[in-house]
């Protein structure tokens, strides 16, 4: 045996002017911000650096993402720094050579003025003007005025 019941169903219609007041036809359930509040949720250039000076030290040193490597390799790539490390290497480079021949020149002018020969064979000065890096300028160089006694140090 079947038994049936009955449904009543309702439908309420709303005018225009109604509708507006009843409905809620913004989209405020789907998370869509309008423009005015969304530019008020985002911090300005200031406020992102007072918050980074302010965890500078609870930031991880190393790490994929949220780290010290992941900010300084992204802002790299926005800068093209690999380039500009190439034009530093480069002028690192040409200072070296300028300071290698300054400093074979200064030896010449040690030699014209004391009359005594530097022995730089340890420096490769001369025709070849390389001097190796670990020199860095505090080399000892010997010298010799044709006395077997006699030897300096300047």
């Amino acid at each position: 045996m079947s038994q049936t019941k009955n449904v009543d169903l309702r439908k309420e219609v709303f005018n225009k002017p109604q509708y507006e007041q009843v409905i809620d036809t913004s989209f405020s359930q789907l998370g869509v911000a309008n423009i005015s509040a969304s530019a008020e949720d985002q911090i300005s250039i200031e406020e992102f650096f007072g918050y980074y000076n302010s965890l500078f030290y609870d930031i991880p040193p190393m790490g994929e993402v949220n780290s010290h490597e992941f900010l300084v390799k992204n802002s790299g790539e926005y800068i093209n720094f690999d380039q500009i490390a190439e034009e530093i290497i480069a002028l690192q480079n040409e200072i070296t050579g300028l300071r290698e021949e300054l400093l074979a020149e200064q030896i010449k002018v040690v030699e014209l003025e004391s009359g005594i020969t530097i022995n730089t064979g340890s420096l490769n000065l001369g025709a070849d003007t390389s001097i190796p890096s670990s020199a860095g300028g505090n080399a000892m160089l010997s010298t010799s005025n044709n006395s077997p006694a006699s030897s300096n140090s300047y």
